[in-house]
């Protein structure tokens, strides 16, 4: 009988696929009661890159016969991605997530989702589902990334990314295409850009705080504008792009460099040209606050002010500012280095 159960227990295990799809719902009905699963205190979670985090799950009970299926909401496809199952004596990971997750299991009521090293993809949905027959209930927990949005154009202009090309400028440059929910914080928190980009669902936007002639027109509100979905491979945009804490530091060395041999300083001090996305998250995080513009890994030049001051530019809100794209054979400019812990 005992072997017959440990079989059964394998079974369920295994059986599962990495993705399935659900179908949201049309209309708003009262959500069910919980019977067995535990309401968290709070439905989200805030976190950096590279810290770990739980998500809480804990019953109140053990049904006969149950498992707990971890999964990630996955909104661009309407489906799940199956992260982790058990039953309570075993457990199965699914999917690229599964060498970073493990089950907490302070307790034997204790289902709660401990996600290390998190990384920028991470952010988003995720659902604690409690399967028991015809009593299946489910909580979601949301987690969020503590960071900054910025707007990124390569050094061949305005509008030149597809979709695809997006996606892949932001992650060279350490980040990922920001989220429509990461994009509308950074412009209640004042970001404020007349270029459009696009961001992770394939949509396109722009923020607005001051509205004027060249972003719309003086009589649209502020707010975070659209032009909807596009076509991911035709429609060329920038981008918005998310990065969060830094895995290591960035420092300026001083000079009157040109682009190679900015690139050699930073080798000959041990780390590497910073990338955009870097600086920006010095910036956010550790307060870099210089007037030198540096040269960066892409190519640009720009510099970070957490203090505004007139001999700083002149600028009135802090930021990572751009000197653009300057000819790479210019010596002027100092550079921008990171080094990892």
């Amino acid at each position: 009988m005992h072997q017959l159960f440990l079989l059964s227990s394998l079974w369920l295990l295994v059986v599962p696929p990495a993705l399935s799809i659900f179908q949201s719902p049309t209309g708003t009905p009262a959500p069910p009661q919980l019977q067995y699963l535990l309401e968290p205190l709070h439905s989200a979670v805030h976190t950096r890159r590279g810290a770990t985090a739980t998500l809480p799950c804990v019953l109140r009970a053990l049904p006969r016969n149950y498992r707990v299926k971890w999964s990630k909401v996955e909104p661009a496809n309407y489906g799940e991605s199956i992260i982790i199952i058990t039953n309570g004596l075993y457990h199965k990971n699914y999917g690229p997530l599964s060498p970073r997750v493990r089950l907490r299991h302070s307790h034997r009521y204790d289902a709660s989702l401990t996600i290390s090293h998190v990384a920028l993809e991470d952010e988003g949905r995720y659902r604690c589902q409690l399967v028991n027959g015809l009593e299946d209930e489910s909580v979601s927990l949301t987690l969020h990334l503590e960071g900054v949005v910025f707007p990124y154009q390569p050094s061949s202009g305005r509008y030149k990314l597809n979709y695809q090309d997006a996606k892949r400028a932001c992650e060279q440059q350490d980040s990922r295409l920001a989220t429509y929910q990461q994009l509308y914080k950074a412009w209640t928190e004042g970001l404020d850009w007349c270029n459009a980009g696009w961001v992770l669902d394939g949509t396109v936007h722009y923020p607005i705080i001051n509205s004027r002639e060249p972003c719309g027109g003086r009589l649209l509100l502020p707010g975070v504008r659209t032009y909807g979905a596009r076509d991911k491979q035709k429609d060329r945009f920038d981008a918005f792009c998310f990065t969060s804490a830094l895995q290591g530091h960035v420092y300026f060395i001083r000079g009157h460099l040109n682009f190679k041999e900015a690139a050699q300083a930073c080798r000959n001090h041990g780390g590497a040209m910073a990338k955009v996305g870097q600086l920006y998250s010095a910036w956010k995080f550790s307060q870099l606050d210089r007037c030198d513009g540096g040269w960066l890994e892409d190519g640009s030049v720009r510099f970070p002010i957490t203090t505004p001051r007139q001999h700083c530019g002149g600028l009135p809100h802090p930021g990572v500012h751009s000197f653009g794209f300057p000819s790479k054979d210019r010596r002027i400019y100092g550079t921008y280095c990171f080094e990892k812990e």
